[in-house]
């Protein structure tokens, strides 16, 4: 029974303690520390990305104003922000990264059946990655260009459910392509990218996994057309070929599919390849489209998570932050889903960011009629998990 508890134990009871302590000691997150345990420091942060909060300051002050609930929140350490600031200098960060793909993992295996709009029984993913800009005097270990500072975040994201499958964190100078060296291609598997991911090398060895892609190509595409299959032009296709590369060809020595589609709600003329040659032209472009649901799983975390301005300078500060900013957004989309909740991820983050200390049944605050009514949702925002 939950009752008594405040509505952020409530949350924390949904994380697999077990395996977070698992984490701490696989990095030794906790030796030679007296007070303010690793789980203290992951409650502060994922409090301030609940609650949003703008600094450590902040974090402090507010939880000091609940001083008398804090041991029933799960803190055991005293909460100080030159003891947080410490904690996220010299804590490692592959703690939380750890923590944050054993939530992932158990986060698909909830959504694992979700629709995405295509009917279609493969895992599909769409891989991209954002930038984080950062002050080079501040951050001078994330040099981007000359006179900035950036991270990135590259991310595949299972469209089943917009859960984040693969999270690299590296400094701005780093290309997205690299990232295709890193992947473990699953067979059967559909990888939906942008042309910035073009070689034909790295393509090739993704085909040679038995897994399949989706990808924009660029203008100056050589090739040779072998054969061409009738479209129906209602409906945006414009044609479909089977082609080979004529100057990428030792690269990728094999029969490509190319697929030109006109989108004339924005009046584009889109030019897809792919080494799938069993799905329909149309269904082949309809994927493409889905990735857009990547860019607004990065436009949401930059709005609604505090993944920008940071509680800390270094890069260990940055990627713990970072990681426990992931954590929490999967945790919520665990929470939906074993709650069978109908309010989107953006309703739900609203009613905890103004609830945490109070001691209601979670499951019976997130779903009163009177506390959704007050919750402002424009048309523009971000719906995941609707």
């Amino acid at each position: 029974m939950n009752t008594g508890k405040t509505i952020f134990s409530q949350v924390m009871e949904f994380l697999p303690m077990y395996e977070f302590h698992k984490c701490v000691e696989r990095y030794h997150g906790e030796r030679k520390i007296l007070s303010f345990s690793c789980l203290d420091q992951y409650l502060s942060i994922a409090f301030a990305q609940l609650t949003f909060r703008e600094s450590l300051r902040d974090i402090e002050s507010c939880l000091r104003s609940m001083s008398g609930r804090l041991y029933h929140m799960g803190f055991r350490g005293k909460i100080s922000r030159s003891t947080l600031a410490d904690a996220n200098e010299k804590r490692g960060w592959r703690i939380y990264a750890d923590f944050a793909m054993i939530l992932i993992h158990r986060a698909r295996e909830l959504y694992i059946n979700e629709p995405f709009g295509i009917e279609l029984d493969n895992t599909v993913y769409a891989l991209d990655s954002t930038t984080i800009d950062l002050c080079l005097t501040l951050f001078p270990w994330a040099r981007f260009r000359k006179n900035k500072g950036a991270v990135k975040l590259h991310t595949l994201l299972d469209l089943r459910g917009n859960i984040p499958s693969f999270i690299d964190i590296t400094d701005g100078k780093v290309h997205d392509i690299n990232v295709l060296d890193i992947l473990i291609f699953e067979a059967g598997s559909f990888y939906i990218m942008d042309r910035g991911y073009i070689d034909f090398k790295r393509l090739y060895e993704l085909h040679q996994a038995l897994a399949f892609f989706v990808i924009r190509a660029k203008s100056n595409l050589r090739y040779r057309r072998l054969y061409s299959r009738p479209v129906d032009k209602s409906t945006g296709l414009r044609c479909d070929q089977t082609i080979v590369l004529t100057q990428s060809a030792a690269d990728y020595p094999e029969q490509l599919r190319l697929v030109k589609f006109y989108d004339a709600e924005n009046d584009l003329h889109l030019t897809f390849l792919t080494n799938n040659f069993s799905l329909d032209a149309l269904t082949i472009a309809q994927l493409y489209k889905c990735r857009w649901k990547v860019e607004l799983f990065f436009k949401w975390i930059k709005q609604h998570l505090r993944i920008k301005a940071f509680f800390g300078t270094s890069e260990n500060a940055v990627k713990t932050q970072v990681w426990i900013a992931v954590s929490v957004y999967v945790l919520i989309a665990i929470i939906k889903k074993r709650l069978a909740l109908e309010p989107s991820l953006y309703t739900i983050l609203q009613i905890l960011s103004v609830t945490m200390f109070e001691k209601s049944l979670l499951s019976q605050v997130l779903t009163e009629n009177d506390v959704l009514e007050t919750i402002d949702e424009n048309d523009n925002q971000l719906k995941l998990f609707n």
